[in-house]
């Protein structure tokens, strides 16, 4: 995570980085994974982890890659963690207090979900907050959309599972669309032509290409060649960058980027991102 947890704008009090030591380790218990190249086992959702110590620590946590659980290395909360076992659950550990346990793990995938979404919502708020070209109408539908999704967080846990996660995906989906039409306009996006929703380019050649400004989002770019790319302005919003190499691109401006996407891919010090995500400690140096 960034040296400085992110918070989000305006809104101190609701954090956007992961606290591990605040959450119960409610990644290795609540959620569930099959046994595959990125986790060394299979785990049915609301079971502990058999690498989870009785403290919440992973005793493997140094060598996770090598012991073949890089999706554990690649996985981020965005603070929902910390949220729902220090706010929604009054500090009470799932092993303690062993009535939470069911409604904790039932509440934390959808928690992890509405704090991904505010991942994104407190972009577009300063993306549109700095560009020329995204309509007032639009900022101020971001604005409502973070009270809002602020506003689902908070509920009692018992009202959780109620929330139409889809629909408000589908919302604020419209409405980074509508933003980044904007930001890539300001950056001369109009220039640059653009590819549909999830178009395929796993293994495609793109190193050294200027694509700034471009639309991927959704796009398929596994095992991509974007070494020394130009990606600033580039929607990658929901881009799948599984093992695509970043080797000395630049990311600095890209929008909707997430921590996840960037640990999936591949690069090394040259790589530029943004400023609240943090170079992966597995990349090579």
């Amino acid at each position: 995570m960034p040296a400085v947890p992110l918070r989000l704008s305006g809104h101190p009090e609701v954090a956007l980085t992961a606290d591990c030591g605040n959450c119960f380790a409610l990644c290795c218990s609540a959620l569930g994974f099959e046994r595959s190249s990125d986790f060394g086992h299979h785990k049915p959702a609301g079971t502990a982890c058999h690498n989870l110590a009785a403290d919440f620590s992973c005793t493997i946590h140094a060598r996770l890659r090598g012991e073949g659980y890089r999706g554990c290395t690649v996985f981020d909360c965005f603070g929902a963690g910390q949220h729902v076992a220090q706010d929604l659950f009054g500090g009470k550990s799932w092993t303690a207090h062993p009535e939470v346990r069911a409604p904790m793990f039932a509440v934390f995938p959808i928690v992890r979900q509405l704090h991904e979404v505010l991942w994104y919502l407190d972009e577009a708020q300063r993306l549109a907050a700095r560009s020329t070209a995204v309509p007032r109408a639009v900022a101020a539908a971001v604005d409502a959309l973070v009270e809002e999704t602020i506003g689902l967080t908070r509920l009692q846990a018992e009202d959780l599972p109620a929330v139409d996660l889809a629909e408000l995906r589908r919302r604020v989906g419209d409405a980074l669309g509508d933003v980044s039409t904007g930001v890539r306009a300001d950056a001369g996006a109009q220039r640059v032509a653009r590819r549909p929703m999830g178009a395929d380019l796993l293994g495609a050649d793109l190193a050294g290409r200027s694509l700034q400004g471009t639309n991927l989002r959704g796009a398929y770019l596994i095992a991509a060649d974007l070494t020394g790319a130009d990606l600033r302005w580039v929607d990658l919003l929901g881009a799948d960058l599984r093992d695509a190499r970043l080797h000395g691109a630049d990311l600095s401006r890209a929008l909707f980027l997430t921590p996840m996407q960037v640990a999936a891919a591949a690069g090394d010090r040259r790589t530029r991102l943004p400023e609240r995500i943090e170079r992966p400690s597995h990349w090579a140096d």
